[in-house]
């Protein structure tokens, strides 16, 4: 599982100009689902997520999670995280998971992020998505929770 997450001031999605979700400030997460991933790699990111200390404390340090400082979360799921460039300069998906199991992952992150007690905006599964965000940093992390 593979998730390219941002420190927002605010983002938010829309598919063919409607809104989809916004968030203040809190983190934008694009997520793919990989091939061989299973129910530990969607615990692992879940709790990478609410627990990624990439917000400044009393000191400026990156020292706080979302959960912390009370901020949202909007997760796009993105599934050209999963591309393989490994070969030539046209992007392999084929370690991407099909598209009805990626659907039920990022559906049970957003749930299992919901269930923390974060609160949760998505875009559209599988959907020409065009995501608008003010990055706050810039702080960008990249996280890589590697299947069997």
């Amino acid at each position: 599982m593979r998730a390219l997450v941002q420190r927002v001031l605010e983002a938010s999605v829309n598919v063919a100009g409607e809104e989809m979700g916004r968030i203040d400030r809190g983190l934008l997460v694009f997520l793919a689902i990989m091939r061989v991933d299973g129910e530990e790699q969607l615990r692992k990111m879940i709790d990478k997520v609410v627990y990624l200390r990439i917000f400044p404390d009393a000191d400026g340090k990156m020292n706080r999670s979302v959960m912390e400082m009370g901020g949202g979360v909007l997760v796009v799921s993105q599934f050209t995280l999963a591309a393989d460039m490994s070969k030539g300069n046209r992007p392999s998906f084929a370690q991407a998971a099909e598209p009805r199991i990626a659907k039920e992952f990022v559906d049970a992150f957003c749930q299992g992020l919901r269930q923390r007690g974060l609160p949760v905006a998505e875009g559209r599964f599988g959907a020409d998505m065009q995501v608008r965000l003010i990055n706050d940093g810039p702080v960008t992390v990249w996280l890589d929770i590697p299947g069997e």
